[in-house]
């Protein structure tokens, strides 16, 4: 027996330079929803940025923020949430956002990816003396996770706005789904 679904907020997950952001604010706008962007929240809390976190307090830290933000992202309704690229890539927090969300993930490869963030500094994971390889572990890291989103969608090769078009698709076909009989 299946238990019906709650879809109300949409998630977009998958790995940093995938497009969530930049995505995610155009489907919010486009569905006249919220946007939230978790790590702005984090950074918002803490009062101080990611890069500070992980420099100041490490990794284990800044995860342990990102489930409590998990966790109060389920009071939200008509929003779209667009994640920290490690966010999703926790069987917990996955779990928790299917609550009450369409979880999205945006795929691009791994040179796709070093080329949009290769001259970002406030990447923490990136600082590394091989930052395409670290990106190809990570990826391959939480491919898994990725993989258990409700949709993949690539971004590989497609305007923001094309990439939107997907999400918004995916996120109508999904609702429909959980109201149809």
């Amino acid at each position: 027996m299946n238990i019906p679904r709650s879809i109300r907020n949409l998630v977009l997950g998958g790995f940093m330079g995938s497009g969530k952001s930049s995505v995610g604010r155009l489907v919010a706008a486009q569905l006249r929803f919220r946007y939230v962007d978790t790590d702005e929240l984090i950074e918002q809390r803490a009062g101080k940025t990611i890069t500070q976190i992980f420099t100041e307090n490490g990794e284990p830290f800044f995860r342990e923020l990102e489930a409590q933000v998990v966790a109060e992202l389920a009071q939200y309704e008509n929003a779209v949430i667009s994640t920290g690229g490690g966010m999703t890539a926790n069987e917990a927090n996955l779990a928790s956002l299917k609550q009450h969300a369409l979880v999205i993930c945006l795929w691009a490869s791994p040179e796709t990816i070093w080329e949009r963030v290769r001259h970002q500094s406030h990447r923490p994971l990136l600082r590394d003396p091989d930052p395409l390889e670290k990106i190809r572990k990570l990826l391959t890291a939480r491919a898994p996770f990725y993989k258990q989103a409700d949709a993949l969608v690539i971004s590989e090769g497609r305007s923001v706005k094309e990439v939107a078009q997907h999400v918004i698709h995916q996120f109508h076909l999904a609702r429909r789904q959980v109201t149809s009989p």
